[in-house]
């Protein structure tokens, strides 16, 4: 497939008509959005990504094709990574919901442009010195063993605290009103025009993404050195990224072990870069400038084990006691709230139902154990407020009623609150 002039005209202009439709027809008017509703525009983005790999394929051009589908399957992946960050940084700032999608749109379209400018100046590292791919690999090892270290560790009050880097820049640099206007960016207050929470949220995400870029590119790069490539793949990986985010918001940390399979992706392209920067070698220090013999990793190959390492972190998650545990603690909550959130016109079958999640999940709750509970719920107060409360509720309405108390709402009740 000849890529020339006409074909980056072409795909720049269809993304940023992706980027247009996306803020005039969902974003413009501030709503949250259904389940429904991002389940289908992901699927939708996730599917044209999908079809434009095929593209390559239609011209013959498989290498460029399976070049794609790795860096694009990469590039997701830290995409989702990296919504964590803007989580943190959405929480520090108390962002309404119904805000939260033009954030996130700004935060992608900022991403977009700044890695495009990461992509050019890599291309130009490539052309001007080759061995740049030695720095690139060894960028992705330390950020690797880094992500590895601070799992092990469990050193989370350091890496919030990075998170967090940004937030206390952007508002120490930017003083603003501390509330929000609709989603508008400026206000004003006593007569002054000051600058919203909106702005500094907004601010402190783009600045967040500069800093994604330094792990998100030399990883691209490590896939295919083809700017076109590049740039697509990680176009199209962030296209869509918002309605994502709503889709498997609640499901994100419950991907416990997702740091260690992006350690581990990324160790694996800095070790691919490495090889073939000794390929390629010209440092007069290695072999006396000589190329080295070494075997190379194939992308394909690279595809595959990309795949595969994303799919044993998830399934691993989602199995492991953590996982387990952490889903029975998240459950437990949001069945309880759900339960108080019943009114009078509840029907009974829909009381009942209520009832029997939130026995079911309050049993799997309490059955966690404790270096699980330390861990994982992170706002004690608050969970164990909730379960009260709900289970509270339960226990008197059951007495007005004249019906028995169930077994586990008594004990929560006696115990004024579940174990934390």
């Amino acid at each position: 497939m000849e890529i020339n002039a006409l074909t980056w005209t072409i795909t720049i202009a269809v993304i940023i008509a992706l980027l247009l439709f996306d803020y005039i027809f969902h974003v413009r008017k501030a709503h949250t959005p259904t389940i429904r509703e991002a389940a289908v525009w992901s699927a939708i983005y996730i599917g044209i990504a999908l079809v434009f790999g095929l593209v390559f394929f239609a011209f013959g051009d498989t290498q460029h094709a399976v070049e794609y589908y790795a860096g694009y399957i990469t590039e997701k992946a830290l995409s989702v990574d990296n919504l964590f960050v803007f989580l943190v940084i959405m929480a520090s700032f108390k962002v309404p919901r119904e805000y939260q999608q033009k954030v996130l749109l700004f935060g992608i379209t900022f991403a977009l442009i700044s890695r495009t400018v990461f992509i050019l100046l890599g291309a130009a590292l490539i052309s001007a010195w080759s061995d740049v791919f030695y720095l690139f690999g060894l960028a992705l090892l330390l950020i690797a063993g880094g992500q590895l270290k601070g799992e092990l560790t469990g050193d989370e009050e350091d890496k919030d605290e990075a998170d967090n880097f940004m937030v206390r820049l952007a508002k120490r640099v930017l003083p603003a009103s501390e509330n929000y206007d609709g989603d508008r960016l400026f206000t004003f207050e006593n007569g002054k025009r000051l600058m919203t929470p909106m702005l500094l949220v907004m601010v402190a995400i783009g600045l967040t993404d500069v800093l994604f870029a330094f792990d998100s590119i030399p990883a691209i790069y490590g896939l295919t050195q083809d700017p076109y490539i590049v740039f697509t793949a990680t176009a199209f990986s962030l296209m869509g990224l918002r309605q994502l985010f709503f889709l498997i918001d609640g499901l994100l940390d419950r991907l416990v072990y997702l740091s260690y399979g992006l350690a581990a992706i990324l160790g694996f392209i800095g070790v691919k870069l490495i090889l073939h920067a000794l390929h390629e070698n010209n440092l007069p220090f290695i072999n006396g400038g000589e190329n080295v013999a070494v075997v190379e990793i194939e992308t394909s190959t690279s595809l595959l084990v990309i795949v595969g390492v994303l799919i044993v972190t998830v399934v691993v998650s989602l199995a492991s006691p953590k996982g387990r545990a952490l889903v029975a603690l998240q459950n437990a909550e949001k069945y309880a709230y759900r339960y108080t959130r019943l009114d009078e016109t509840a029907s009974e079958e829909e009381r009942r139902r209520a009832e029997e999640l939130m026995d079911k999940w309050t049993h799997a709750a309490e059955a966690v154990p404790a270096r699980y509970r330390d861990e994982l719920i992170e706002h004690k107060d608050s969970y164990s407020q909730i379960l009260r409360t709900a289970h509270e509720t339960r226990v008197s309405t059951a007495l007005a009623e004249g019906r028995e108390v169930p077994t586990i709402s008594n004990t929560i009740v006696e115990n004024q609150g579940p174990t934390v």
